[in-house]
């Protein structure tokens, strides 16, 4: 053989370990490189649901605040509410005859129509069942135990929440019997 000529087994054995270690360096770059973006893609998702979810807070939170506020005004509303119920309710013969009292009919007519489309509603007190979440018991009268007999102030809810509860009484069996023995 030639000096010259290069040595094709040594040529071979030296490229092959070469190639063996390129692969090799290769494919822990590969593994490195789906690491990361497994990484990245799970850093990703996370922030993504978590952004999802602060929107879905943040409208709650607004809608609640909305809410809240509505609510506050109809609270401040509903006395003079009461007192038109009253004044209509029970009017004197002059007001009957009064053309300004049907005008000022219409405009309670109006003003509760308005409320209830924004959410207003009147408690159900009178033949229902006492509760302290939605009744006040101001007194207690003979008749069905733990029956709501009179309201004496209307009680409302506005998004399921109770703005002010209905003033009741509340009949109570004790006192029926002690009535009927006498």
């Amino acid at each position: 053989m030639n000096d010259n000529e290069p040595q094709h087994e040594d040529y071979v054995d030296d490229d092959s370990c070469n190639v063996t270690e390129d692969v090799s360096a290769l494919k822990d770059q590969l593994e490195t490189a789906e690491e990361r973006a497994r990484t990245y893609l799970a850093n990703w998702q996370r922030t993504q649901a978590d952004f999802e979810n602060y929107k879905r807070r943040a409208q709650v939170e607004r809608r609640e605040a909305t809410d809240l506020s509505q609510s506050t005004l109809v609270a401040k509303v509903i006395s003079a509410l009461d007192d038109l119920d009253r004044a209509f309710s029970r009017p004197t013969s002059e007001m009957r005859k009064a053309a300004w009292a049907d005008g000022a009919r219409m405009s309670y007519a109006k003003l509760k129509s308005a409320l209830e489309s924004e959410g207003l509603q009147p408690i159900e007190a009178v033949g229902q069942p006492f509760d302290p979440r939605f009744h006040q018991a101001i007194m207690r009268q003979p008749g069905k135990d733990g029956i709501v007999i009179e309201e004496v102030q209307k009680g409302y809810m506005m998004y399921d929440r109770v703005l002010r509860p209905s003033m009741v009484v509340v009949g109570t069996e004790e006192l029926y019997e002690n009535n009927n023995e006498q």
